[in-house]
């Protein structure tokens, strides 16, 4: 659909975006995608910067996407987390951009505001400042004060006609997206699902229930820790293209000067700002994944102030023990064992050259061997790991991605707060609880819940089709053709295989059991029995099956 709106409806944009490509250099490539036949004119007819030759293409790139205004600004913010799909140039450029724009004329803004609520600003609010306190090619903020309460808010308000430009964009976007599938970039990377997954999250970010869902979300995982403030949101003025928030004022986190003068401890911050990434990502699985130093305040006390929830990072918790697996290889200095856990995440296809990238993650690990971790830095492990993931097209999920650039402006933060910062030490004790989590029945027992179900399965169909194969025997439907000095050496290993197989099983259903029930050891008498009773019947299974086996030897 936004392919045939992009050609039909938007050629003047098509066409302008195509030619700020082809200035910057990057003609070739439109003609290798085969643009010149969407355009209905060849690339060339395009003029190309005569001095682009000063400039590097990943250089090129960040400032042609800066030109094209929101849609591609947020698409380069996006690809500067995917490694895999540009090569490290690219990535450290594309972190560079600046999401800025000029301020919308408040008469516009107070237009927006009336639409969203349905009456006038002045009736809701004391006072509303003309002056925006930031401002984004996407939305500004303005400060306000409430007139039923007094309380001090900001109102993030997206700016007017907005969406058109957004959904012309995206739908070019996805034009280009399906002349490139057909190409050689296509061949290692799905440029449709790309645009689709990009779609998506801007789509989300200019939703702000969302983003106010997201707030409340991360109050709700803090409501125990006194280090971090989450501003309240106010609904009862909260619309998708209106969020109405507590003001928070503080001192900005990366002001050490205002923090001494203040009588703050920049090292406890830097502590806390370890401690809240530690417990989003290893704990809720759920983070802030735009930590720059203007969406945190220090507040009295130590404490952290967070704003702006539109961008928001996702783990689920098979995401979290792989990255615990991941760090446990490295640490036995096993890169055999790294790159088979790749390939059971999904990372690395299993078609990839397995010695290659054993060597180049043998030659990674064998630069930090025997460096102590305060020795360590985030940010330096995940420039080291970017061109290992370009080489070998690295697929993880993009979540990921934005995890470890998270990190590392995380711990950027924290050098600036105190040179002495660590946050592996910090981190220490949570990868120690999730290591020990890996091995745990709960972890492993859904697992083998789920293969011993799907053998039950297996075994309640059984008598049915056996009656119906041995039926089919019988009247000569199903031609047999074995000679009679084989069969009964064939049915006796059958034999032995499928004893062997309901051994196993049964011995999987004693061990699910025992993990279920060992947590409710202390309950009860009967159950202390029950588990003492499964475990000797278990371990005699596993001992008869352990034998039988030697015996085949």
């Amino acid at each position: 659909m936004f392919a045939t709106v992009s050609r039909v409806h938007n050629l003047p944009r098509y066409r302008q975006i195509i030619a700020v490509f082809v200035r910057h250099g990057f003609g070739s490539m439109l003609e290798q995608m085969g643009v010149d036949r969407a355009l209905l004119a060849p690339v060339h007819f395009f003029r190309k910067d005569k001095d682009w030759e000063r400039l590097t293409p990943a250089q090129h790139f960040r400032l042609a996407l800066e030109e094209l205004g929101p849609t591609f600004i947020k698409l380069g913010q996006i690809l500067s987390t995917r490694p895999d799909i540009l090569p490290p140039d690219f990535i450290k450029e594309l972190s560079k951009l600046q999401d800025s724009a000029p301020p919308v004329p408040w008469e516009d803004i107070e237009e927006q505001l009336k639409s969203a609520w349905s009456q006038s600003p002045d009736a809701l609010f004391s006072y509303i400042e003309h002056e925006p306190l930031a401002t984004a090619s996407l939305a500004q903020v303005h400060a306000a004060q409430l007139r039923s309460s007094g309380q001090m808010v900001v109102i993030k308000v997206q700016r007017p006609d907005i969406w058109p430009i957004i959904r012309s964009d995206l739908a070019v976007l996805e034009d280009l997206a399906t002349l490139a599938q057909y190409t050689s970039l296509g061949e290692f990377y799905n440029p449709i699902d790309v645009v689709s997954e990009f779609s998506f999250t801007l789509q989300n970010e200019l939703n702000y229930l969302r983003e106010g869902r997201n707030a409340d979300r991360f109050r709700r995982n803090f409501v125990e820790e006194p280090y971090l403030y989450i501003p309240k949101v106010y609904w009862a003025y909260t619309t998708r293209n209106v969020l109405v928030l507590e003001r928070i004022q503080g001192i900005k986190i990366d002001d050490v000067e205002r923090m001494r003068d203040a009588g703050l401890r920049p090292d406890v911050v830097a502590l806390n700002a370890a401690r809240i990434i530690i417990k989003e990502v290893l704990e809720d699985g759920f983070f802030h994944a735009d930590p720059h130093p203007g969406n945190f305040f220090v507040l009295p006390g130590n404490m952290i102030g967070a704003v702006d929830f539109g961008m928001v990072g996702h783990l689920f918790d098979s995401d979290r023990l792989n990255l615990v697996r991941l760090y446990i290889a490295a640490v036995r200095m096993d890169a055999e064992a790294i790159v088979e856990q790749l390939i059971r995440m999904g990372a690395a296809v299993a078609r990839v050259d397995r010695p290659a990238l054993k060597r180049d993650i043998g030659r990674l690990l064998e630069k930090y061997y025997g460096s102590p971790l305060k020795d360590i830095r985030a940010q330096e492990v995940v420039s080291d790991i970017l061109p290992i993931a370009w080489r070998h097209h690295l697929n993880f999920p993009p979540d990921l991605w934005l995890l470890g650039k998270t990190l590392a402006m995380m711990e950027g933060v924290g050098l600036q707060l105190d040179p002495e910062f660590d946050i592996f030490a910090v981190s220490k004790p949570y990868v120690e609880r999730l290591s020990r989590e890996v091995w745990s029945p709960l972890v492993w027992g859904p697992t083998l819940l789920d293969f011993v179900m799907a053998w039950g399965d297996v075994m309640a169909i059984a008598p049915k089709v056996g009656a119906k194969l041995l039926y089919e025997l019988e009247s000569g439907e199903l031609p047999l053709d074995l000679k009679m000095d084989m069969q009964k050496p064939a049915l006796e290993t059958l034999d032995r295989a499928l004893t062997r197989l309901s051994v196993s099983v049964l011995t999987a259903a004693f061990i699910l059991a025992l993990a279920f029930l060992i947590p409710r050891a202390s309950v009860s008498p009967i159950i202390t029995a029950l588990i003492a009773v499964g475990f000797l019947l278990s371990a005699g299974l596993g001992v008869w099956f352990l034998i039988s086996v030697l015996r085949r030897v």
